[in-house]
């Protein structure tokens, strides 16, 4: 059974932000999301990016307006 949506997309958003430990800008990665999944609406991508640092503090910090970076 495949995962939902959502939790594909934090997954990516997640790895992204592993890969890229000065961080990424909020639509950097959410473009980087969308050319990994084509498929996935772009609101759906838009809402997941929005609630990272929210619903995964203890992996992905906010430290200044629109720049997302993973907490190491």
């Amino acid at each position: 059974m495949a995962k939902p949506i959502t939790h594909q997309i934090n997954e990516t958003a997640i790895a992204l932000l592993r890969a890229n430990p000065d961080g990424l800008r909020t639509g950097d990665l959410k473009k980087r999301i969308e050319e990994r999944h084509p498929d996935f609406h772009p609101k759906t991508i838009n809402g997941c990016v929005w609630l990272l640092a929210e619903k995964f503090p203890e992996q992905v910090e906010k430290p200044e307006r629109g720049l997302f970076r993973y907490r190491a």
